[in-house]
């Protein structure tokens, strides 16, 4: 059975004219008439009938537009289905501070995802251990394709780009002395204790060398590694913190005051293994990664 006569037999069936058929298929009206009365001889029954200048369906002629419809649908899709086998899988690993991983990646790669039809790819989105150290260290061990994270130093055979920053800023439990100032330095933080970042976290030595530069180091009351930590803590009155202005904080009980000195804004980073970029795919999506991030102003998180 010829499928194109299968296709131009359900097209008449919806127009009921044979004139107007063979326009919408780009046919003769003498080929789209030979096919159907092929269909007809094949099938040996009758699928249409004569009413005026146009045909109307025969009652086994609907019987078998419903079938035949059902059928090229279900076969169209299959066809759809199956050409995906020609394009090239990609499981494209990636992983990122937490920070990152609430928001900004998750559109940044959605968007990715709609633009870009030359692949298919599955993301894999990770946090690892959540620290940039060990992130570091897992894109060179080729756990993960892409990260996103602070640029550490020792890290020579990776590629940094990036991507969106953040602003430093003091935070403080809502019933603080410091709580009604609309700004603040870092050397007025110095008289009170601080919820402090461990050494593992890459804030650590930013934040050392900041507070160096502003006359001394806080007084810690405790040291942990991750920034929502750090802000669970403030807001249940363990210390004041220096930490990256992060959406979290206003869902908290916390007073967030801007920092007047330093003027430092912490700036987080695409990495990648320099050696490692041979995907289509994966190169595609850092380079587009890398062209959504050029403007560093509008990545503020």
């Amino acid at each position: 059975m010829n499928l194109d006569h299968l296709r131009y037999f359900v097209a008449l069936s919806q127009t009921e004219n044979y004139t107007q058929t063979a326009k919408l298929l780009h046919i003769t009206q003498p080929s789209l008439t030979k096919a159907i009365h092929h269909l007809e001889k094949e099938i040996h029954v009758s699928l249409f009938k004569k009413s005026g200048r146009n045909v109307v369906l025969t009652e086994a002629g609907r019987v078998f537009a419903n079938g035949v419809t059902t059928s090229l649908n279900s076969l169209d899709d299959s066809i759809s289905e199956i050409k995906t086998f020609n394009q090239k899988k990609t499981n494209l690993k990636l992983v990122s501070i937490r920070t990152l991983s609430i928001k900004w990646l998750p559109e940044i790669t959605q968007r990715f995802l709609k633009l870009s039809h030359k692949y298919q790819i599955h993301f894999q989105f990770n946090t690892d251990s959540g620290f940039s150290p060990d992130i570091l260290q897992a894109i060179r061990d080729k756990k993960y394709d892409v990260g996103f994270c602070s640029r550490l130093d020792g890290y020579d055979d990776l590629e940094f780009f990036p991507v969106a920053q953040q602003n430093l800023v003091c935070i403080t439990p809502i019933n603080h002395p410091l709580a009604n100032r609309s700004s603040i330095s870092l050397k007025e933080t110095l008289s009170y204790r601080q919820v402090t970042f461990s050494k593992r976290s890459g804030l650590n030595p930013i934040l050392h060398d900041l507070f160096e530069e502003s006359g001394g180091q806080p007084i810690s009351s405790y040291e942990v590694e991750e920034d929502q930590t750090v802000a669970g803590l403030v807001a249940n009155d363990f210390g004041i913190a220096v930490v990256p202005n992060m959406s979290i904080l206003e869902s908290l009980p916390v007073k967030i005051i801007p920092l007047s000195f330093p003027n430092w804004r912490r700036i987080l980073y695409m990495a990648t293994l320099k050696s490692s970029l041979t995907d289509p795919a994966i190169k595609d999506f850092v380079q587009f990664v890398q062209k959504e991030s050029k403007q560093l102003a509008n990545n503020n998180i």
